[in-house]
């Protein structure tokens, strides 16, 4: 006897794609406590939307340390880039956020990884100060 297991859904309703549109927006707006609570819940810590943006990827390039740095303490891949080879590290240094700069890198954030990488982005931007943080870490 072989028991039927049923297909799983090929399209989300509105109602969940809404919910996981709201989850980038809480990334974006720095909403710790809300997006915490629904990780712990069991939401995916590298969510990613259809641009291939991460929670940890919005939380850095809007400057919510404290959001990047939680979810990085739930194992965050902290070196994933998004379709555009960038990943939380160059939206640090791109917005020239050193002190969020300086924790990526303490936990090992490749400044070399992918075609719009930190390294790459201080040039490209001229940000020398930037750089010289990032020297620090090599």
């Amino acid at each position: 006897m072989t028991e039927e297991i049923p297909a799983a859904p090929t399209e989300l309703s509105e109602a969940e794609l809404a919910f996981l549109h709201s989850l980038f927006d809480l990334a974006r707006a720095g909403e710790t406590s809300k997006l915490m609570a629904l990780i712990d819940q069991g939401i995916p810590v590298d969510l990613t939307d259809s641009k291939g943006d991460t929670l940890l990827i919005l939380a850095a390039y809007n400057g919510h340390n404290e959001l990047v740095e939680a979810l990085v303490a739930r194992n965050a891949e902290i070196n994933r880039l998004n379709d555009k080879g960038q990943g939380a590290l160059t939206c640090s240094v791109f917005r020239k956020n050193e002190p969020l700069t300086r924790f990526l890198l303490g936990r090992g954030a490749d400044p070399k990884l992918g075609p719009q990488n930190a390294l790459a982005v201080t040039e490209m931007f001229s940000l020398a100060e930037m750089r010289s943080v990032i020297e620090e870490y090599l």
